[in-house]
């Protein structure tokens, strides 16, 4: 099983990935903990990496993407992984997307863990307060004015993923304000459709595209229908006309036949009277 978690930092995104790795024994790969590896183990681009944060830079995509794909391909990371902090940006996804295909592997499901940043920020406010309180220093990591910044960053360079991977019908949204035991059930029902062969929710909508492709036919269908409609009184009226053309043509038809009977009832009666008055005469 491999995955994706995307969610703004507090979201819990490290706290459901360890309950995924024990459950579905699959491996967390973080980007920091695989640069920190590849450095350490000094392989040809954890040195690369190495210069470069040295030299006080950003490791450049390749870089990072390259390490990806060493790491994938450790034992451990047979049954699967869950990528946390990466991919970061569109491009990163894309970079991704391709190291994949390369390898003939496919991602399983992208999770967001949807969170209110105004309750973050209280929760980061009332635990320094309570840190303060018992005399402890409050870290430098875990202030409001910090996760503000981080808060800011996501939303700029992480947030347009969550349109990439729901173009692509990948994405599953769990609010991730709900209890913790709530929110790893909803992603093992997720995970658990996947696994059928099934879809996740936001996969089941489909993607602009397609959803403009079948308006036109949408449209198509009403017309038909309100063409149906509007031709279903001429029909009635046309058999209507119809059956009273038929009675028009008969009418003359009965009115002989009425007229014939009329006449022979007639010479009924004269041949009855004339028997009569012959009887009358012999008497």
């Amino acid at each position: 099983m491999r995955l994706i978690l995307l969610g703004p930092p507090g979201s819990g995104k490290g706290t459901q990935a360890q309950r995924l790795v024990q459950q579905h024994g699959i491996v967390q790969l973080s980007t920091g903990d695989m640069l920190r590896a590849a450095v350490a183990a000094q392989t040809p681009i954890g040195l690369k990496a190495k210069d470069i944060m040295a030299a006080g830079g950003l490791v450049p995509d390749e870089v990072v993407v390259g390490i990806i794909a060493d790491r994938i391909e450790q034992p451990d990371a047979v049954n699967g992984f869950i990528l946390d902090g990466f991919p970061r940006t569109v491009p990163q996804a894309e970079a991704l997307d391709e190291l994949l295909k390369k390898k003939r592997m496919t991602l399983d499901a992208v999770i967001e863990l949807r969170v209110n940043e105004g309750v973050l920020l209280e929760r980061v406010e009332r635990r320094a307060a309570e840190t303060r309180a018992r005399g402890e220093a409050v870290r430098q990591d875990d202030t409001p004015e910090v996760l503000t910044k981080r808060l800011a960053s996501y939303r700029d360079q992480t947030e347009p993923l969550i349109h990439y991977y729901s173009d692509h019908r990948m994405l599953a949204t769990v609010d991730g304000m709900m209890p913790i035991e709530q929110v790893t059930a909803e992603i093992s029902r997720i995970l658990a459709a996947v696994g059928k062969g099934g879809t996740s929710r936001a996969a089941k909508k489909p993607s602009p595209a397609k959803r403009s492709a079948k308006a036109p036919a949408k449209s198509a269908k009403k017309a038909t229908k309100k063409a149906a409609k509007a031709v279903a009184p001429a029909k009635k009226a046309g058999k209507t006309a119809k059956k009273a053309a038929k009675s028009v043509k008969k009418a003359p038809k009965k009115a002989s036949k009425a007229a014939a009977k009329a006449s022979k009832a007639t010479k009924g009666t004269r041949k009855t009277s004339a028997k009569s008055a012959k009887k009358h005469a012999k008497r």
